[in-house]
Protein backbone atom coordinates (compact mmCIF):
# COMPACT_ATOMS: atom_id res chain seq x y z
CA UNK A 1 0.00 0.00 0.00
CA UNK A 2 1.23 3.79 -0.97
CA UNK A 3 -0.63 6.69 -0.28
CA UNK A 4 0.26 10.01 -0.95
CA UNK A 5 -1.47 11.39 2.64
CA UNK A 6 1.26 12.43 4.74
CA UNK A 7 0.92 11.68 8.75
CA UNK A 8 0.13 14.39 11.43
CA UNK A 9 3.00 16.15 12.91
CA UNK A 10 4.22 16.15 15.91
CA UNK A 11 1.85 18.62 18.39
CA UNK A 12 0.17 18.24 21.41
CA UNK A 13 -3.57 17.75 22.12
CA UNK A 14 -5.84 20.00 24.17
CA UNK A 15 -6.89 17.35 26.31
CA UNK A 16 -2.50 16.82 27.03
CA UNK A 17 -1.95 13.83 25.02
CA UNK A 18 0.64 13.96 22.68
CA UNK A 19 1.13 13.19 19.00
CA UNK A 20 4.85 11.56 18.04
CA UNK A 21 6.31 10.63 14.82
CA UNK A 22 8.35 7.09 15.39
CA UNK A 23 10.70 5.91 13.05
CA UNK A 24 12.24 2.08 13.38
CA UNK A 25 15.58 1.90 11.01
CA UNK A 26 18.15 -0.57 10.68
CA UNK A 27 21.47 1.47 9.71
CA UNK A 28 23.60 -1.65 8.83
CA UNK A 29 26.58 0.04 11.07
CA UNK A 30 26.43 3.07 8.92
CA UNK A 31 28.37 1.03 6.15
CA UNK A 32 26.59 2.71 3.15
CA UNK A 33 25.57 5.67 2.48
CA UNK A 34 25.47 8.13 5.72
CA UNK A 35 24.66 11.44 3.98
CA UNK A 36 21.71 9.75 2.03
CA UNK A 37 20.76 8.17 5.80
CA UNK A 38 20.57 11.58 7.30
CA UNK A 39 18.65 12.96 4.61
CA UNK A 40 15.56 10.12 5.63
CA UNK A 41 15.78 10.52 9.10
CA UNK A 42 15.52 13.91 9.11
CA UNK A 43 12.86 14.31 6.02
CA UNK A 44 10.62 12.09 8.27
CA UNK A 45 10.82 14.78 11.19
CA UNK A 46 10.78 11.65 13.82
CA UNK A 47 10.54 12.83 17.74
CA UNK A 48 11.98 9.43 18.22
CA UNK A 49 14.33 6.64 16.29
CA UNK A 50 14.48 3.28 16.88
CA UNK A 51 17.66 2.01 15.39
CA UNK A 52 19.10 -1.29 14.88
CA UNK A 53 22.59 -2.05 14.42
CA UNK A 54 24.26 1.31 15.53
CA UNK A 55 28.09 1.57 15.09
CA UNK A 56 29.79 -1.05 17.66
CA UNK A 57 32.81 -0.33 17.88
CA UNK A 58 36.24 2.05 17.40
CA UNK A 59 34.39 5.32 17.77
CA UNK A 60 31.13 4.47 17.72
CA UNK A 61 29.79 7.02 19.38
CA UNK A 62 31.37 9.89 17.29
CA UNK A 63 29.40 7.97 14.30
CA UNK A 64 26.16 7.66 15.81
CA UNK A 65 26.80 11.24 17.27
CA UNK A 66 27.40 12.77 13.77
CA UNK A 67 24.72 11.05 12.58
CA UNK A 68 22.30 12.13 15.26
CA UNK A 69 23.21 15.61 14.69
CA UNK A 70 23.22 16.01 11.25
CA UNK A 71 19.33 14.37 11.17
CA UNK A 72 18.17 16.75 14.02
CA UNK A 73 18.30 14.26 16.54
CA UNK A 74 20.44 13.58 20.03
CA UNK A 75 21.47 10.39 20.99
CA UNK A 76 19.20 9.00 24.18
CA UNK A 77 20.77 5.24 24.73
CA UNK A 78 21.97 2.52 23.11
CA UNK A 79 24.36 1.62 20.75
CA UNK A 80 27.68 -1.00 21.24
CA UNK A 81 26.07 -1.13 24.93
CA UNK A 82 23.26 -2.76 23.89
CA UNK A 83 24.69 -4.73 21.54
CA UNK A 84 23.45 -2.53 18.91
CA UNK A 85 19.77 -1.23 18.84
CA UNK A 86 19.88 2.52 20.02
CA UNK A 87 17.57 5.41 20.79
CA UNK A 88 17.35 8.74 19.03
CA UNK A 89 14.89 11.48 19.84
CA UNK A 90 14.33 15.01 19.53
CA UNK A 91 14.66 17.48 22.10
CA UNK A 92 11.05 18.12 22.88
CA UNK A 93 11.34 15.06 24.30
CA UNK A 94 12.28 14.90 27.98
CA UNK A 95 14.40 11.96 29.27
CA UNK A 96 13.07 10.67 32.62
CA UNK A 97 15.69 7.41 32.71
CA UNK A 98 17.34 5.50 30.31
CA UNK A 99 18.85 1.46 30.21
CA UNK A 100 20.21 -0.53 28.27
CA UNK A 101 20.24 -4.90 28.21
CA UNK A 102 22.08 -7.64 26.90
CA UNK A 103 20.02 -10.67 26.52
CA UNK A 104 21.35 -13.96 27.20
CA UNK A 105 24.18 -15.46 24.72
CA UNK A 106 23.10 -18.23 22.79
CA UNK A 107 26.70 -19.88 21.66
CA UNK A 108 27.41 -19.39 17.72
CA UNK A 109 24.59 -17.16 18.01
CA UNK A 110 24.96 -13.45 17.52
CA UNK A 111 24.89 -10.78 21.15
CA UNK A 112 21.88 -9.29 21.36
CA UNK A 113 20.29 -6.42 23.51
CA UNK A 114 17.62 -3.94 23.92
CA UNK A 115 17.96 -0.01 24.48
CA UNK A 116 15.08 1.07 26.36
CA UNK A 117 14.06 4.31 27.86
CA UNK A 118 11.00 6.44 29.66
CA UNK A 119 10.05 9.77 28.23
CA UNK A 120 7.80 11.94 28.30
CA UNK A 121 5.96 14.83 26.13
CA UNK A 122 4.24 17.46 27.65
CA UNK A 123 1.78 15.35 29.60
CA UNK A 124 2.13 12.09 27.71
CA UNK A 125 4.47 9.61 29.17
CA UNK A 126 5.74 6.81 27.23
CA UNK A 127 8.15 3.59 27.36
CA UNK A 128 10.26 3.18 24.48
CA UNK A 129 12.26 0.02 23.31
CA UNK A 130 14.25 -0.59 20.41
CA UNK A 131 15.21 -4.58 19.26
CA UNK A 132 17.19 -6.48 16.76
CA UNK A 133 15.66 -10.20 17.32
CA UNK A 134 17.89 -13.21 16.41
CA UNK A 135 18.43 -14.67 13.06
CA UNK A 136 17.40 -18.22 15.15
CA UNK A 137 13.99 -19.27 14.96
CA UNK A 138 13.97 -20.65 18.63
CA UNK A 139 15.89 -17.77 20.06
CA UNK A 140 13.65 -15.48 18.28
CA UNK A 141 10.75 -16.96 19.71
CA UNK A 142 12.02 -16.78 23.68
CA UNK A 143 13.74 -12.71 22.79
CA UNK A 144 9.79 -11.66 22.06
CA UNK A 145 9.03 -12.84 25.15
CA UNK A 146 12.06 -11.17 26.83
CA UNK A 147 10.44 -7.99 24.68
CA UNK A 148 7.13 -7.93 26.37
CA UNK A 149 8.34 -8.78 30.09
CA UNK A 150 10.76 -5.53 29.13
CA UNK A 151 8.23 -3.61 28.36
CA UNK A 152 5.65 -4.44 31.11
CA UNK A 153 9.18 -3.57 33.54
CA UNK A 154 9.12 -0.09 32.76
CA UNK A 155 6.26 0.97 34.76
CA UNK A 156 4.32 2.87 32.63
CA UNK A 157 1.10 2.71 30.85
CA UNK A 158 1.33 3.18 27.49
CA UNK A 159 4.99 1.99 25.61
CA UNK A 160 6.47 1.77 22.15
CA UNK A 161 8.60 -0.85 20.34
CA UNK A 162 10.21 -1.36 17.33
CA UNK A 163 12.84 -3.08 15.51
CA UNK A 164 14.30 -5.36 13.33
CA UNK A 165 12.51 -8.65 13.75
CA UNK A 166 14.05 -10.92 11.13
CA UNK A 167 10.51 -12.59 11.30
CA UNK A 168 7.53 -12.09 9.31
CA UNK A 169 4.12 -11.22 10.60
CA UNK A 170 3.01 -14.80 10.03
CA UNK A 171 6.12 -15.98 12.26
CA UNK A 172 5.97 -17.48 15.77
CA UNK A 173 7.89 -14.45 17.32
CA UNK A 174 6.14 -11.67 15.26
CA UNK A 175 2.83 -13.78 16.64
CA UNK A 176 3.90 -13.67 19.74
CA UNK A 177 4.36 -9.79 20.43
CA UNK A 178 0.98 -9.36 18.52
CA UNK A 179 -0.85 -11.17 21.31
CA UNK A 180 0.14 -8.38 23.74
CA UNK A 181 0.58 -5.46 21.69
CA UNK A 182 -0.70 -3.42 18.33
CA UNK A 183 0.93 -4.16 14.99
CA UNK A 184 1.12 -0.78 14.12
CA UNK A 185 0.89 -1.26 10.33
CA UNK A 186 -1.21 -3.80 10.25
CA UNK A 187 -3.71 -1.21 12.94
CA UNK A 188 -3.47 1.51 10.40
CA UNK A 189 -1.15 0.66 7.14
CA UNK A 190 -0.02 3.77 5.62
CA UNK A 191 2.86 4.11 3.07
CA UNK A 192 4.60 1.04 2.17
CA UNK A 193 4.58 -2.35 3.79
CA UNK A 194 7.43 -4.82 2.81
CA UNK A 195 11.14 -3.06 4.21
CA UNK A 196 13.55 -5.54 2.91
CA UNK A 197 15.28 -5.12 0.35
CA UNK A 198 15.11 -1.84 -0.63
CA UNK A 199 15.69 -2.30 -4.57
CA UNK A 200 13.10 -4.93 -4.00
CA UNK A 201 11.02 -5.35 -1.43
CA UNK A 202 8.83 -8.38 -0.62
CA UNK A 203 8.81 -9.05 3.09
CA UNK A 204 8.27 -7.03 6.47
CA UNK A 205 10.83 -7.97 8.73
CA UNK A 206 10.95 -4.40 10.36
CA UNK A 207 7.90 -3.22 12.56
CA UNK A 208 6.76 -0.67 15.11
CA UNK A 209 4.57 -2.28 18.18
CA UNK A 210 2.30 -0.24 20.97
CA UNK A 211 0.93 -1.28 24.12
CA UNK A 212 -2.79 -0.95 23.51
CA UNK A 213 -3.82 2.31 25.00
CA UNK A 214 -1.67 4.12 21.85
CA UNK A 215 -4.12 5.46 18.93
CA UNK A 216 -2.31 4.44 15.59
CA UNK A 217 -2.99 7.21 13.17
CA UNK A 218 -1.06 5.26 10.35
CA UNK A 219 2.20 3.57 10.09
CA UNK A 220 4.46 2.21 6.98
CA UNK A 221 7.22 2.51 5.06
CA UNK A 222 7.42 6.23 4.50
CA UNK A 223 7.00 6.43 0.64
CA UNK A 224 5.99 9.73 -0.95
CA UNK A 225 7.50 11.80 2.16
CA UNK A 226 8.74 15.29 1.10
CA UNK A 227 12.59 14.97 0.98
CA UNK A 228 12.50 11.34 1.02
CA UNK A 229 13.75 9.64 -1.73
CA UNK A 230 14.04 6.55 -3.91
CA UNK A 231 17.59 7.20 -4.43
CA UNK A 232 18.56 8.09 -0.96
CA UNK A 233 16.10 4.57 0.64
CA UNK A 234 18.43 3.01 -1.44
CA UNK A 235 21.75 4.01 -1.02
CA UNK A 236 21.17 4.44 2.93
CA UNK A 237 21.30 0.90 4.47
CA UNK A 238 20.04 -2.63 3.63
CA UNK A 239 16.32 -1.98 4.87
CA UNK A 240 13.78 0.56 4.51
CA UNK A 241 12.56 2.38 7.68
CA UNK A 242 9.22 2.45 9.20
CA UNK A 243 7.55 5.61 10.27
CA UNK A 244 4.36 5.41 12.86
CA UNK A 245 2.43 8.66 13.90
CA UNK A 246 0.81 7.60 17.34
CA UNK A 247 -1.31 9.50 20.03
CA UNK A 248 -0.09 8.66 23.55
CA UNK A 249 -2.53 9.58 25.70
CA UNK A 250 -2.09 12.28 29.09
CA UNK A 251 -0.54 10.63 32.41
Amino acid sequence: METSEQLPNSHTEPDGSAVIRVLSYNIRSMRDDTDALARVIGACAPDLVLVQEAPRFFRWRKKLARLAAASGQVVLTGGATAAGPAILCHLRATVERTEDVLLPLTPGQHRRGFATAVVRFGAARVGVLSCHLSLQRDERHEQAGMLLDRLAGLGVDHAIAGGDLNDRPTGRAFARLTEGLQDCYAAAPWGGEYTFAPAAPFQRIDAIFATKGVEVLGCGVPLGVPGVTETDLRAATDHLPVLAALRVPAA
